[in-house]
């Protein structure tokens, strides 16, 4: 069968502003088991430009699949393009049968087949095992209800979920698609050629605004030697200088955390890895640190997401401002550089708490931050907790955590939005900051750090003039309930027990001609 992916271009600053693209893994890990299934399988990335929505959908076209998957790894925000080139793809070929996956769809299945008709399945869920199932099924004229972990529209029309696909025991099952991509075209870090990769999937920590825990249901991880040699072999084929960890907590286990690290040393692939983690993580892995830097990790991005030890209490964060302290002082004296993030709006803060998480960040030092507001959404636990809070931001393209979506009734939109700019130009223009910028001693921090403070600067002015002209907010909104839907944290998580693989992917040698002990999936 003839399958096109597509990756709509998003909305978000973050992803117009840097000029490095990233590929889209999430398409790529369903590209390779439907290419090993023996269909042909082509992916539209249309993030490059970005690419006119016409266009992408007669690229789309091109050559008349009989499949389009859609997805995207910002879900919520990039829905209503997805939702745009879905309807244009019906209303040129209206037999091209068209698959949408990723976070938002699992969860908001009922009101987008409810609403429209351009999605003909959702997959809830991992996709690897579920979307090659659907399409074998279709393609064998079988009943798609026989198919676990999807949702369509039954013989009367209305919005119809199998049950729950099993999670996917076996990463390395499943192989990811790289030859669908052009490496040379992709990049990050300041132009250097990078790809996105999973170590695990999910995190066993209890955080209640989380919108990844639930979806990939428990954690898991790759066989640490076999994801070691298939970065070694990106890096020797295909050039691949750095690896983006997509990992909610890479970390979890010590013992396969280390077992990588060894691994990756082994390989001896000049590559750096960056990602994020858990500050406690760090701190209990004081004694291995020296073997993060030597095996390539260059950066984490630590999860802290407030100062305050009641808010943290509130979102069951878990951790503690001292560990988080003291991950970021351990990090710095490894090598590795150190980015903190900071959520706003997760209770009704005043000028006096914003100026407290301030205080507390310059004592934590870190060497980047990212400032964010909290977005919450529906199969979460806080959602219930924040439900009768209003919106004032009523475009979803714009639920990107980098825009006030909620209100709060101590502080304008104004007021916040100006106090979390100042924020962020007072931690990163410190002496300490600024120092490390032009003077680091390591030339690739050094690199680094500019290459981050120079595509910041641009974020940050695109988001100023974008609240002053572009934005547009909503003095009395709906509530979150009203907006959404009623709280479904009871169907939190979307898949359930173990599956037992029954079709292994074929070898990397019967693939693409690797070396047998090139272990990819």
């Amino acid at each position: 069968m003839k399958i096109v992916l597509i990756n709509p271009p998003h909305t978000a600053i973050g992803s117009r502003v840097p000029d490095d693209h990233l590929p889209p893994f999430g398409l790529l890990a369903i590209g390779g088991p439907l290419i090993d299934a023996g269909h042909d399988v082509r992916l539209v990335d249309a993030e490059f430009g970005p690419m006119p929505l016409d266009k992408v959908m007669r690229d789309a076209l091109e050559g008349f699949p009989d499949f389009v998957l859609i997805g995207h790894s910002g879900s919520t925000s990039a829905h209503p393009t997805a939702l745009l080139i879905a309807a244009m793809i019906k209303q040129r070929q209206p037999a091209t049968t068209i698959i949408y996956g990723g976070v938002f769809p699992t969860y908001h299945w009922r009101d987008i087949l409810g609403a429209t008709d351009v999605f003909d399945f959702i997959v809830r869920g991992e996709g690897e095992a579920t979307v090659v199932a659907l399409v074998e099924a279709l393609e064998m004229h079988q009943a798609p209800a026989s198919v676990a972990g999807i949702a369509f529209r039954d013989d009367l029309r209305r919005p119809f979920a199998t049950q729950p696909a099993m999670t996917i025991a076996e990463l390395d099952a499943y192989r990811v698609g790289w030859e669908l991509i052009d490496h040379r075209r992709y990049s990050y870090w300041g132009g250097k050629r990078a790809v996105v990769m999973q170590f695990s999937r999910g995190c066993p920590h209890l955080c209640n605004y989380c919108g990844q825990r639930g979806f990939w249901t428990r954690w898991r991880h790759r066989d640490p030697v076999k994801f070691a040699k298939e970065i070694a072999w990106l890096h020797r084929e295909h050039g691949v200088e750095l690896i983006n960890l997509a990992d909610e907590n890479p970390t979890v286990s010590k013992k396969a955390w280390r077992a990588f690290l060894d691994a990756m040393i082994a390989q001896n692939v000049p590559v750096l890895i960056v990602g994020s983690t858990r500050a406690d993580d760090i701190v209990r892995d004081a004694d291995i640190l020296h073997l993060y830097r030597k095996a390539g990790v260059i950066r984490w991005l630590l999860g802290m997401e407030n100062t305050d030890e009641q808010t943290l209490q509130l979102i069951r964060k878990g951790g503690s401002t001292s560990s988080d302290r003291e991950a970021i002082r351990l990090l710095r004296k490894h090598g590795i550089l150190s980015m903190a993030t900071w959520v706003a709006g997760f209770e009704d803060e005043g000028l006096r708490d914003l100026w407290r998480g301030f205080r507390q960040l310059i004592a934590y030092d870190p060497d980047q931050i990212q400032a964010l507001y909290v977005t919450p959404h529906r199969w979460t636990p806080f959602f219930r907790i924040a439900k009768d809070r209003k919106v004032i931001q009523q475009d979803a393209r714009l639920w990107d955590y980098k825009h006030q979506v909620m209100h709060m009734t101590r502080l304008k939109p104004w007021m916040l939005f100006i106090c979390v700019k100042l924020i962020e130009v007072a931690v990163q223009s410190r002496p300490k900051a600024l120092a490390r910028i032009l003077l680091h001693p390591d030339p690739e921090q050094r690199h680094s750090m500019r290459w981050y403070t120079k595509m910041g600067r641009r974020v940050w002015f695109r988001e100023v003039w974008g609240f002053l002209t572009r934005d547009g907010r909503v003095k009395d909104g709906p509530t979150l309930a009203e907006f959404w839907g009623a709280p479904q944290d009871a169907e939190e998580e979307s898949m359930t027990g173990r599956r037992t693989t029954a079709k292994p992917a074929l070898s990397p040698a019967t693939n693409r001609g690797l070396p047998d002990e090139r272990l990819a999936g």
